[in-house]
């Protein structure tokens, strides 16, 4: 055993490295060891900002200088004011040429002002050998072709040196009026903004050049701009990367020497400024940092983050303790079992570690570190999730042998059987169901127990006084109670059955109104409790009555994988949750314990927390011994589970205590963790309720507001979709592994419980922030609902799941799908979405025919001659399975 968690432990850890390895290689692009033709040259340093006129000093323009003296050869400035000017003399001091730029845009007094200076420039220092009049003026629409060739003559006569001005290579295109004012032309050639892959950059850039080298056959051309950026969002098919940003400089420089190209790499230093105009790609075109650093060399291999190696190592001691207290306390899971939960636990770790690393390794804006700051939380509240979710999975299919394990247990002949008292609380109940239950406790084949029937607060005799003259009919056995205007709803009724509860009697049983049990229900369980340290006794929930039935199919199914899997789970640490029907409790215990608890709706699990934390054990028997009826509408199966979630968080209120480390409650560890890890899921969809309203907000302010609000950064959205398809598939694989019924029928069961999300994050809010609810009763007997209806029952789900298709699809409008991130983030809301559009479904599933109905309207079809008897022997045939 020993061997084998080493071997997992080394392998675990090996696997994770070369993962990390993998997405981190280094990229090896051609060498280029000749001098830089020329960068462009913007020296503002953090901080600095045109827009706010903070700029740089000549002492810090001359340090930029310095460190570009040797390495380029020449650079180009845009501007020949607010100290720009200063550029020339300062680069002749460090052997640099100069092609002096003006800046012009609207501002014809700003405009003269750079004009002068320029000319002022050129006219004095030999190192200036060029000027630019302008750059991308006609692209911004601040000066119309016209103005410009007013400007270039005005230059063109006033200076001795060749004059241009900067235009992306297409605004030459449309307008070659401007060559004819030029001495050569200046061309911007940035694949990035035109959304080019970078495998396919170069080659485009080229492409570019070419065209309007054919179109301009008699002027030099002079690439103003060419480069990559090292950050950023992706541009379409363009992801900026600093390996990116290498391979494309590297392999530009060597084109450029063979083909004795003119060009200005785009640009020196990366300049913070410039995200209020072009985001985050903006800021990263240096060749140099803002902290002027080198960002790669032009020989050897690039790091895209050059400290990768401490995450995965993080990430290891991190998972390190969790895998060491798993392998050494779960040795009774096979060796796949125990290798699957540790390679999770490793997986989790390096997702957090990765996550929290990312303002490290990407610039974020104010909003981006708002969002990191909330989400990282969430993500390892949602990772907590998936661990708990995933122990669970390893324990269900991977188990050796479970270690508690109970089955019917019939007395001997010797075994004196205590007598039971059987309690019944029923409310507003159709009497013909509840005489089917009492039916049913008549036959059961137990010595001696009593059944007492508790009717609380039904207010029509003509429902109640049916039941009360049918167990007179029934016998001695079984007493009526009617109690008008009584508190404490279910668990007042109970309270009442205990104080007439036959002083005899040590085993109180509790059913619902629509449990019809078996005979040997009492015979097989009561015997347990010989065992002084039995608390209470469970068999699971079943029902009744849904063959043929879309919606009542999907939902049984879904009520049966949590007594398949979860139950017999918890139960292996002796948590199962105790339930209102099919149970047995000690009477002394109960009576001990000061009965049901009138505070919360879910006195049941209540109960059995308290019995637990007493020291008493439970005994669940996975053996079906009663059918009850499933809700016949949406409305009442949300209802049933809205109340489940709010008495849990009732009693989380009261109780959450009990569940710390070191708390001495009376809880075991195995008790806290169950108890508190098995409502996670609940508080998941709460999160998932908040996200969804989130999300709406965050793509309004995309569209409306793009400046300030940027896309999520995708190591947050993948692993989020990471995570809901391991919600999904953990169901599917446990409900094959465990739950005996079809595929198609566990794929129902899946819809259905994600229909729920939506009442479960009301009931986890509601029950954080009111103290009380009203106890709702699961009606049993409603007719089955009209389509209008059943639009109704799903209302407020369906206009949140129209909300989020409305806002992925105007994300993609907008956007484009070409952006991988807007891609991402609808594909996300899309997503957030499925659990509402689930919701309608089992609405709309529960608005479909029964199998009978369906097959009567056909018969009736046929016989009018509608389908011919093959067409309907094919339909009977088709119809024969309840569900898929």
């Amino acid at each position: 055993m020993r061997k084998s968690t080493l071997a997992i432990v080394l392998l675990v850890i090996l696997a994770n490295l070369l993962v990390w390895a993998a997405f981190n290689r280094p990229v090896r692009p051609v060498t280029y060891a000749g001098l830089i033709n020329g960068v462009s040259f913007s020296p503002y340093q953090k901080g600095q900002d045109p827009y706010k006129k903070i700029y740089p000093t000549a002492e810090q323009i001359d340090q930029d200088l310095a460190l570009l003296e040797g390495w380029a050869g020449a650079v180009r400035t845009y501007s020949s004011a607010d100290g720009l000017e200063a550029v020339p003399a300062l680069a002749r001091a460090r052997g640099l040429k100069v092609t002096a730029g003006a800046w012009l845009d609207r501002r014809p007094e700003n405009n003269q002002r750079e004009i002068a200076n320029l000319i002022a420039n050129a006219n004095t220092y030999d190192n200036v050998g060029r000027v630019i009049v302008g750059n991308e003026a006609v692209l911004r629409g601040d000066l119309s072709t016209r103005q410009m060739r007013e400007y270039l003559r005005e230059v063109r006569a006033s200076v001795g040196v060749p004059v241009s001005t900067a235009e992306p290579w297409h605004v030459w295109l449309k307008y070659p009026e401007l060559a004819e004012d030029v001495d050569f032309i200046t061309i911007h050639l940035l694949p990035y903004w035109e959304g080019i892959a970078e495998k396919d950059a170069l080659k485009w850039a080229m492409e570019s050049y070419r065209r309007v080298q054919l179109a301009f056959p008699h002027k030099p051309i002079l690439i103003g701009e060419i480069g990559w950026p090292s950050g950023g969002i992706r541009q379409e098919k363009a992801n900026p990367s600093l390996t990116g940003q290498a391979r494309f400089i590297r392999e530009f420089l060597n084109v450029a020497a063979a083909q004795g190209l003119d060009y200005f790499i785009m640009e020196a230093f990366d300049q913070s400024w410039k995200r209020q105009a072009e985001g985050l790609a903006g800021i990263h075109w240096g060749l140099f940092d803002v902290d002027r650093r080198p960002k790669f060399s032009m020989t050897g291999e690039v790091l895209e983050v050059r400290f990768w190696v401490l995450q995965p190592l993080l990430a290891t001691l991190l998972a390190l303790g969790p895998m060491a207290i798993f392998l050494r306390q779960w040795n009774n899971l096979r060796r796949r079992g125990r290798l699957f939960y540790a390679a999770l636990l490793q997986g989790a770790a390096s997702l957090l570690i990765w996550s929290a690393a990312l303002p490290l390794v990407s610039d974020m804006t104010l909003a981006g570190l708002i969002v990191w700051g909330l989400l990282l939380p969430a993500q390892a509240a949602l990772l907590l999730v998936v661990l708990t979710s995933g122990l669970e999975m390893a324990e269900v299919l991977w188990v050796d042998k479970w270690k508690r394990h109970f089955r019917p247990l019939p007395p001997s002949r010797y075994q004196k059987l205590p007598k039971v008292s059987i309690h019944l609380a029923i409310h507003n109940e159709p009497p013909e169901l509840v005489k089917q239950t009492l039916d049913g406790l008549a036959r059961l084949d137990y010595p001696d127990f009593e059944v007492l029937v508790l009717d609380n607060n039904t207010v029509k005799d003509e429902v109640w006084k049916p039941v009360e003259e049918y167990c007179r009919l029934l016998g001695p056995r079984f007493r009526f109670f009617h109690l008008a205007n009584w508190p404490g709803f279910k668990a007042g009724a109970l309270n009442f059955g205990l104080t007439q509860t036959d002083p005899e009697a040590q085993v109180v049983g509790v059913i619902d109104a629509d449990y019809v049990v078996h005979s040997s229900w009492l015979r097989s369980l009561v015997p347990y409790f010989e065992d002084p340290e039995v608390g209470f006794v469970q068999a699971p929930q079943d029902n009744r009555e849904w063959q043929g039935d879309l919606f009542k199919t999907m939902i049984n199914w879904e009520y049966n994988g949590f007594f398949e899997i979860g139950m017999v789970h918890r139960n292996e640490r002796n948590a199962i949750i105790q339930h209102g029907t099919m149970t047995l409790v000690r009477r002394e215990a109960l009576e001990v314990q000061g009965g049901w608890s009138e505070w919360c709706i879910c006195e049941d699990a209540e109960l059995g927390m308290r019995l637990f934390a007493r020291g008493y054990k439970a005994v669940y028997v996975n053996f079906n011994f009663g059918d009850g009826i499933t809700p016949f509408t949406f409305a009442g199966y949300k209802g049933q589970r809205f109340r489940w979630t709010y008495g849990a968080i009732q009693i989380l209120r009261r109780h959450w205590r009990w569940l710390l480390p070191g708390n001495p409650s009376g809880l075991s560890a195995g008790q806290k963790f169950h108890f508190a890890t098995g409502w996670f899921p609940w508080f998941a969809d709460a999160f998932h309720l908040l996200f969804t309203f989130a999300g709406i907000f965050w793509t309004i302010g995309l569209l409306a507001a793009p400046k300030y609000f940027e896309f999520p950064l995708a190591p947050f959205i993948v692993p989020t979709l990471g995570l809901f398809l391991f919600k999904v598939s953990h169901a599917l694989v446990l409900y094959r592994a465990r739950v005996n019924c079809t595929f198609w029928q566990s794929v129902g069961a899946a819809i259905a419980g994600m229909g729920l999300t939506h009442v479960i994050a009301r009931a986890v809010f509601k029950g954080l922030f009111y103290k009380n609810e009203p106890f709702l009763r699961t009606p049993k007997g409603e007719n089955q609902p009209a389509l209008f209806k059943g639009f109704l029952m799903a209302w407020e789900e369906w206009q949140i799941c129209a909300l989020l298709w409305l806002s992925a699809g105007a994300t993609w409008w907008r956007f484009g799908l070409g952006s991988p991130e807007a891609l991402l983030w609808g594909v996300l809301l899309l997503v957030q979405s499925l659990p509402y559009g689930a919701a309608l479904l089992t609405s709309m599933a529960n608005c479909m025919p029964t199998a009978h109905l369906r097959a009567a309207r056909w018969l009736t079809l046929a016989r009018r001659g509608s389908l011919g008897l093959l067409r309907l022997r094919w339909l009977m045939g088709a119809r024969r399975t309840t569900i898929g």
